[in-house]
């Protein structure tokens, strides 16, 4: 029995809903697909403006530039993070400043954040990993008190919640990631949600290269032209259409995930109990939206042990993100503090094979072989 890590969910419709987008002749951005999803969202979850992007990477960038980052700039965001995070704010000349995790979790420690606060702070990137919330009201809070800009890196978050209320929803803006490796995919592609109504003008026309179409298109300018910076942010109608007929079955996909979710947790629980290793914890006032499961091991050598002997069984099993203060690009422009939590997940942090369509007896094979590994 061979199973990867991770398998692209087909609901059916993707090849339909491409097929009329083809038909409608009309195969650039911000086409009829485009604005059924940007409504799915606005509508379900009450964001204020979303707008679909090539990629999270490519929202996260649209930040940077809506908020206005300059050089010399500092961004907070975790060291336990996808390169991403930080790439975008750096493309602008921002320093970037590198948080903790917190100790049973990978999130932002929120409790180290005000030290790292200084008069060139301009934002605050928390990162909801495995898209279970940060601490959302201390970090409002603390872009109250100084004045600061916050915006969610929600790519592993969507459909989850804290306190009740959608991720994606706290920040000024907030990004998320349709790449095959989330919940809801459309190969590669993303979205920027702008809570902050006075961006959002701004935010379309960055959308659109820089020129005020969407506003042309509206009837609001008699002509359009180039009144400012920005790029080719937006996906074709192809991407789309693959995104919309995902969206359509976001409750059979989540309730599906849950499920899988569940099972490790439950199949999981005596090897804890044991001190063999620690399964994930579900932070306090956050939902669980089942992007991920993570095991912790005990050591790295463990950990590669492991990994070594679910390879062995053609099970896929990986580890994650590499600190990014101690990465080859970063390191010398890093402060030079010790930041041991986000150390400790980059060496012991594994994720279990994880998608839609991992069958019951897949699962219990690869929890099989983990309990075979720790006997």
């Amino acid at each position: 029995m061979k199973i990867g890590f991770n398998k692209p969910h087909l609901t059916g419709k993707e090849t339909h809903y491409i097929y009329k987008a083809v038909q409608s002749l009309h195969l650039s951005g911000n086409g009829m697909f485009t604005k059924k999803s940007h409504h799915f969202f606005e509508e379900n979850y009450r964001f204020n403006k979303c707008l679909l992007t090539s990629s999270c990477t490519d929202a996260l960038e649209m930040s940077a530039i809506l908020i206005n980052i300059q050089p010399g700039d500092e961004v907070i965001i975790p060291s336990y993070t996808f390169v991403s995070t930080a790439n975008a704010f750096v493309l602008r000349g921002a320093k970037i400043v590198f948080a903790d995790s917190l100790p049973n979790h990978p999130n932002i420690d929120t409790s180290k954040i005000e030290n790292l606060i200084t008069e060139k702070t301009k934002a605050i990137v928390p990162v909801h990993y495995a898209g279970m919330a940060c601490e959302m009201d201390e970090i409002m809070r603390l872009a109250e008190k100084y004045n600061l800009y916050i915006i969610e890196d929600a790519a592993q978050a969507i459909d989850s919640y804290y306190k009740g209320k959608p991720l994606g929803s706290f920040g000024h803006l907030a990004t998320f990631s349709f790449h095959e490796t989330k919940n809801i995919i459309s190969g590669e592609g993303g979205m920027l949600v702008v809570n902050d109504k006075t961006l959002v003008p701004r935010a379309e026309i960055i959308w659109e290269k820089g020129t005020n179409r969407s506003a042309f298109f509206r009837g609001e300018v008699n002509k359009y032209g180039w009144v400012d910076v920005g790029s080719s942010f937006l996906p074709s109608e192809v991407v789309a259409a693959f995104l919309y007929a995902q969206l359509e079955n976001l409750d059979d996909i989540q309730n599906k995930r849950k499920h899988i979710w569940e099972t490790y947790h439950q199949a999981l629980e005596e090897l804890e109990q044991t001190g063999k290793l620690k399964r994930p914890v579900i932070p306090n006032n956050a939902t669980n939206n089942a992007h991920m499961y993570y095991i912790l091991c005990n050591s790295y050598e463990e950990r590669t042990n492991l990994i070594t002997h679910l390879k062995s069984k053609e099970i896929a099993a990986v580890f994650h993100y590499l600190s990014l203060h101690k990465s080859p690009f970063y390191s010398d422009k890093h402060d030079g503090r010790e930041i041991p939590m986000s150390d400790y997940y980059e060496h012991h942090l594994l994720r279990l094979p994880f998608f839609y369509d991992l069958t019951e007896d897949e699962q219990n094979y690869v929890i099989e072989e983990i309990k075979n590994f720790y006997k």
